[in-house]
C-alpha cells in the first residue's frame, strides 16, 4: 500500500477538506481620460489641447481656435483633466 493512498483514505474517512485555491484579483476597470476639451471661452468642443510637460511640472492648455492659454503647476499624479478643471475654477474665481 502506497502512503499517497492511505493519506487519502485518511483524509476521506475523517471529513477533511481539500484545499482550494485563491480565486485571481479582479481587474479594475479604468478607462482612458479625454485630452480635448471645450474651450470654456469660444465653447467649441474638443478645441482645447493639454500638454504635460512633466520636466518643468507644468500643465498647459490651450484653445486652438480662439487661442485661449492657461498654464497651471502640476504634479506627477495630474492628469489632462486636471489642468482643465484649474482652468474652470481659475475662470469661476475671475468672475466672482
Amino acid at each position: 500500500v502506497v502512503f499517497s493512498e492511505i493519506t487519502a483514505v485518511y483524509d476521506f474517512l475523517m471529513g477533511r477538506r481539500k484545499s482550494k485555491r485563491k480565486p485571481p484579483p479582479k481587474k479594475k476597470l479604468t478607462g482612458n481620460l479625454d485630452t480635448q476639451f471645450t474651450c470654456p471661452f469660444c465653447n467649441h468642443e474638443k478645441s482645447c489641447d493639454v500638454k504635460m510637460e512633466r520636466t518643468r511640472n507644468t500643465g498647459i492648455i490651450s484653445c486652438t481656435v480662439c487661442l485661449e492659454e492657461f498654464q497651471t503647476p502640476i504634479t506627477y499624479l495630474s492628469e489632462p483633466v486636471d489642468v482643465y478643471s484649474d482652468w474652470i475654477d481659475a475662470c469661476e474665481a475671475a468672475n466672482q
